[in-house]
């Protein structure tokens, strides 16, 4: 058989062999580096033995495939591990993750004391260097193996694998686990990992099932490559959004009040308030009128649009159908109310594009293990919008929603941040969408020639649409790699018929509109999530909600530091006074602390000449300035919505 290799060579052998071997063969440090290989691009364990000519490529740990088989083992290494310590505990699954891997496990919530317990017992495993050796059963016996095991969630699995699947093992000393693989040839080559931690983490994502509990860790290859990782984590976990904004007061929980309903506190309060108003003046500009319309309305509503049959389980629902007579729902999104408002009057062709803007606050029945910080709420206020428009303008307004979303992510310094996803609908699963195949096409059709045309670098995704029509999503991750929509842009050519809306044409003829769906800035509480993970709580100064703290060096200055104070509020500065009997030193730290952009100290050289001492979080100590020549540099920042950059190394 002829093996061809990556870089075009081949080896010829006369008889079958192991992959393992054949890397032995090429190169000793080879064969120690493998962790799997692919052959004909299929990933597969080393110890399986080739019989036929095929390409080869022996994959190491510099290769995701090579990375994901390493931490695979690692994370079989944890299970068995978690089974020696706690006999009893039941095994799920154990993938392999971008950052990791992780497994989850029906016990009792695992302690950081039980994790290094967990990681000791790892170690020994390690040391002695199991095989892992692979091997395939039967359905019934492969159940019967799980089932005298004491593996109910592994019977799970394999009652629901089809019929002719392949039910694959691996056995590394006495533990056994069902997996598809591939792995390592065995424990040994493990040389560095860390259990990251633990939380819950539903039985197959799903509020209904159990709550098991869930080890997350990370393996390398060097010990300083798993340094290097671990310090990483310390540096985002500091940035992230649920720490930062309860140390800077912007908003807090309480579990009375319930999962998912964030309470804004004053400062957290202003910074929504500043970007609403600025998303609001936008839109206006753009030609955007504003509504207001109900947070709730009969399920009448939501049978019309569709919502009562494919959103129903997202939706909190108020009463019951059999027995009341008006079953009412918290709205999940606005666009049916809004339709109701274009309708009000007729329309003829003169009158659109018809562009309707609303912050509107929404209700979304989100699973309790799904939800974190801002970033996945069960109440939330969104810039949403809807344009009603001719068949003639649905490209350019569909552009020009675009653009204004791109125009909102460079404001806020966000633009580079973010990917474009066509999320297409499944045409395997037919029943969650309304429309045919045909409607599909075509909506999905136009979507992608406009964003041809726009020149923008986009992936496609099925089953991702809503269930009326295809979406742009532009996504961003958090701090921990997860990804989350951020906005939205939808085309939709079927509601309108549902809703029986039209407009009358240049004929005088009854003609349906086409609808965009369409958020600017997205969820406010997202978005403020994203702003404090990216800029490390140092938000750009227009949105802060303290611009400026002014800092007098004694009592004896305060009576000018209420005049600067006044100045300042007079020309619209979020400003306050530090009047604390304190050191200068202690109120100049308190503000670093507090992330604030700029301080204002004055003393007895300040109050003689009408100046203010400035230190900002961008240069450190500026100097004196003129209190006009101030107000003048950053009522300019912040009507420009400058973004400074922090240049002082000390400020960072």
């Amino acid at each position: 058989m002829i093996i061809t290799l990556k870089d075009g060579q081949t080896r010829e052998y006369a008889e079958p062999k192991m992959i393992y071997d054949i890397a032995r063969d090429l190169s000793d440090g080879l064969a120690r580096a493998a962790c799997v290989a692919a052959v004909d691009g299929e990933t597969c364990d080393l110890r399986t033995v080739l019989d036929r000519d095929c390409t080869l490529e022996i994959l190491t740990f510099d290769d995701p495939r090579g990375k994901a088989a390493y931490r695979h083992t690692c994370s079989h290494v944890l299970a068995e591990a978690v089974k020696n310590l706690y006999p009893d505990v039941k095994l799920a699954i154990g993938p392999s993750i971008d950052t990791g891997y992780y497994y989850d496990f029906e016990a009792e919530p695992f302690s950081r004391e039980d994790l290094d317990a967990i990681e000791a017992e790892m170690k020994k495993i390690i040391k002695k260097g199991a095989r892992l050796e692979r091997f395939t059963l039967p359905r019934a016996e492969a159940i019967a193996l799980m089932e005298e095991r004491n593996e109910p969630y592994k019977v799970e699995l394999i009652r629901d694998l089809p019929e002719d699947a392949e039910l694959s093992f691996y056995r590394q000393g006495d533990f056994v686990d069902l997996c598809a693989g591939p792995h390592l040839m065995s424990t040994r080559p493990i040389k560095a990992f860390k259990l990251t931690s633990s939380s819950g983490a539903y039985w197959r994502g799903s509020e209904k099932n159990k709550m098991l509990q869930r080890i997350y860790g990370t393996a390398y290859t060097k010990k300083e490559e798993l340094k290097d990782y671990l310090d990483y984590l310390a540096t985002i976990r500091e940035r992230d959004h649920n720490k930062l904004g309860r140390e800077m007061e912007l908003f807090t929980t309480v579990d009375v009040i319930g999962q998912g309903l964030p309470l804004f506190m004053p400062k957290g309060t202003k910074i929504i308030q500043t970007m609403q108003r600025w998303i609001e003046d936008v839109e206006e500009e753009r030609g955007y009128v504003r509504t207001k319309t109900p947070l709730m309305a009969k399920s009448d509503l939501y049978k019309i649009s569709g919502h009562w049959d494919h959103y129903k389980e997202g939706m909190f629902v108020l009463g019951d159908e059999e027995k009341d007579d008006e079953v009412m729902a918290l709205r999940p999104m606005t666009c049916p109310f809004q339709y109701y408002v274009y309708k009000a009057t007729q329309k003829s062709y003169r009158d659109l594009p018809y562009r309707m803007g609303e912050t509107s606050t929404l209700f979304r029945n989100e699973d309790s293990g799904e939800m974190h910080g801002l970033t996945r709420v069960r109440q939330f206020t969104i810039s949403e919008g809807h344009l009603i428009v001719r068949p003639d303008q649905i490209g350019e307004e569909f552009k020009g929603c675009v653009d204004l979303a791109v125009y909102c992510l460079t404001t806020l310094g966000l633009q580079d941040d973010v990917t474009y996803r066509l999320s297409k609908w499944d045409p395997e699963n037919k029943d969650k969408y309304i429309g045919s195949p045909e409607y599909w096409e075509t909506t999905q059709g136009m979507m992608r020639d406009f964003l041809n045309e726009l020149g923008l670098n986009f992936v496609e995704a099925d089953g991702e649409a809503a269930f009326y029509g295809p979406k742009l999503d532009i996504q961003a991750k958090n701090v921990y790699g997860k990804e989350d929509t951020m906005i939205t842009i939808q085309l939709d050519l079927a509601l309108a018929e549902q809703f029986d809306m039209y407009y009358i044409d240049q004929n005088g003829e009854r003609v349906r509109p086409f609808i965009i769906h369409r958020t600017s800035i997205g969820c406010y509480e997202r978005t403020l999530a994203w702003l404090i993970e990216k800029y490390n709580g140092q938000l750009p100064t227009w949105l802060c909600p303290e611009q400026v703290r002014v800092l007098p060096i004694s009592e004896k200055y305060q009576e000018y530091a209420e005049q600067v104070e006044a100045e300042l509020k007079k020309n619209g500065i979020l400003t306050t006074i530090d009047a604390r009997p304190e050191k200068i030193g202690y109120k100049i730290r308190a503000a670093r602390k507090e992330r604030l952009p700029y301080m204002l100290v004055v003393g007895a050289q300040e109050q003689e000449a009408g100046l203010v001492a400035v230190r900002s979080r961008f240069l450190g100590d500026e100097g004196q300035k003129p209190l006009d020549a101030f107000i003048n540099d950053i009522t300019r920042e912040i009507r420009t919505k400058e973004i400074r950059k922090i240049e002082s190394e000390a400020q960072k």
